[in-house]
């Protein structure tokens, strides 16, 4: 007989279906190996995929994306605390991850408020033909993330931004040390900063929302603009958005998800 996974999709960082970034949701019973991890994250393609095992106090969360394991990952821990919600109502969620870090989720009226922790950046050197291959003109600075081993590079505008598209296989061929680059600019109206994720490298081309990210996003923001209240849109094709809010050693995500599909995988 066939193992059979209780199996979602849910869309987080939006309020719409077919908006921000799907992932997949499993609820283990049993153990998978790391094989049929891997195996059901790359067939369901989607950016990332997140395996939940229940302890008596937290759950355990694992992310693979359809290519690597992935230490940490922002949209597919609020879609597995929405599936929580949705199927068990709890008053908080605690997650530990497959690399040991904890993780607190509570629900506030229609949104999940998401513990993460806060990163320090340390000033970076753009490797050579990055820029051409993200046609970008001009670099207004460059920073790394050992944490998520992510180069982050400040430009001029949103309009800039939105308006990227970049040489995927020339991108490929500028490094082979990072899990992606992610590209950011000031915000206007209503968002303070803007973003955008390339990660071929270790994911797919392009993440629509990416909450982990933000772990020191929001920081470097924070400092510039002096706020530790701060709203995030990011300018993929699907966008997506969530509130920010700065503590000592720790950052709040505040967003929203929409589950749009439950089912069962057959291994």
């Amino acid at each position: 007989m066939p193992k059979e996974i209780s199996t979602f999709i849910v869309d987080s960082f939006t309020d719409q279906a077919f908006k921000g970034n799907p992932a997949g949701v499993c609820l283990l019973e049993q153990p998978l190996s790391d094989w049929e991890m891997q195996s059901i994250a790359t067939e369901l393609n989607l950016s990332e995929t997140a395996f939940l095992s229940q302890e008596q106090d937290h759950w355990n969360i694992r992310y693979f994306s359809p290519k690597m394991e992935i230490p940490l990952c922002g949209h597919a821990t609020l879609a597995s605390a929405q599936v929580l919600v949705e199927k068990y109502a709890p008053e908080t969620i605690d997650f530990i991850t497959g690399h040991g870090l904890k993780l607190k989720v509570k629900p506030e009226a229609e949104s999940l408020v998401m513990e993460f922790p806060r990163y320090r950046t340390c000033d970076a050197e753009i490797p050579a033909g990055m820029l051409q291959a993200l046609g970008i003109d001009k670099a207004i600075n460059s920073v790394f993330n050992e944490e998520t081993r992510i180069l982050m590079i400040e430009i001029e505008s949103t309009k800039k931004l939105k308006e990227l598209a970049p040489d995927f296989n020339a991108l490929l061929q500028t490094h082979d040390s990072l899990h992606g680059v992610l590209i950011t600019t000031k915000g206007t109206e209503e968002y303070d900063f803007h973003s955008r994720y390339f990660w071929p490298w270790s994911g797919s081309n392009e993440d629509p929302v990416t909450g982990a990210t933000h772990t020191f996003m929001a920081p470097y923001w924070g400092e510039r603009l002096m706020k530790n209240k701060m709203k995030s849109f990011q300018a993929s094709a699907r966008t997506g958005f969530m509130d920010l809010e700065l503590l000592d050693d720790q950052l709040l995500i505040k967003g929203m998800a929409v589950m749009v599909l439950e089912g069962f995988f057959k291994i």
